[in-house]
């Protein structure tokens, strides 16, 4: 069997866990293969420095090699600038790397969400607007993967109208209802990317659970539960 062997690729770490005892796991966002398993041997020896640059958030450039499964790391470097996330937005990635964990599957070759996530990475580090950049990631990792939403037109084709209230049906999209807690007025500027008004942040948080966890079918989202813990102690 013939080994493959990936050079310097654009990656960043979603999760890691130890391994034996001086080894790491690894699930990576790439650029070109998209998320992967990778095995870092060694590298939490006393002497290494590696482990200190297999961290989530780090722009990174990888290379790894193996003949199938799990692939061995070989090489890391990191790509400057490095820019920390603190406070809420660092919870806020763990989030977003809960998302692309869930969302994608392996060795499926997603190069637009891999600059969304690298995009709202910058967006969390510099800005206050956190509720913002979360939104847009979500919409764009729903695009991405296949599960975009038509947010200027309803189930029937009609335009969406900013005095009606929707509700959002999964496989048909969104449905006119007076009951429906989404009104018109945030569908059409989510559908042109504005999330200047409080009011469209508030729904927009509101539908974007709710789509999600459709998709998810259940599965609770440990982040999630983490960063509304947080808010409350605010």
């Amino acid at each position: 069997m013939t080994v493959e062997t990936v050079y310097l690729q654009a990656a960043y770490i979603l999760r890691q866990q130890h391994y034996r005892e001086t080894s790491l796991l690894l699930d990576v966002f790439t650029y070109e293969h998209g998320k992967i398993a990778l095995l870092a041997k060694g590298v939490r020896k006393t002497k290494s420095k590696t482990a200190g640059l297999l961290q989530p958030f780090m722009p990174l450039r990888l290379s790894y090699l193996g003949k199938s499964g799990l692939k061995i790391v070989t090489h890391v470097e990191i790509v400057p600038p490095v820019i920390p996330l603190q406070g809420l937005a660092l919870y806020c990635g763990f989030y977003i790397n809960e998302l692309i964990g869930c969302f994608l599957h392996e060795h499926d070759p997603h190069p637009e969400l891999f600059d969304s996530y690298r995009r709202c990475l910058l967006k969390l580090a510099q800005t206050k607007h956190l509720e913002a950049a979360l939104r847009q990631f979500e919409l764009e990792l729903l695009e991405h993967t296949g599960y975009g939403l038509q947010l200027d037109g309803d189930a029937d084709g009609l335009a969406i109208a900013a005095d009606k209230c929707y509700r959002f049906a999964k496989g048909d999209g969104f449905v006119a209802d007076i009951k429906g807690v989404i009104s018109g007025t945030a569908l059409l500027a989510l559908s042109n990317q504005d999330f200047s008004e409080p009011q469209t942040l508030t729904e927009a948080k509101l539908l974007m659970r709710m789509v999600i966890d459709s998709h998810l079918q259940g599965k609770p989202l440990k982040s999630r539960a983490v960063i509304n813990q947080i808010i409350k102690q605010l």
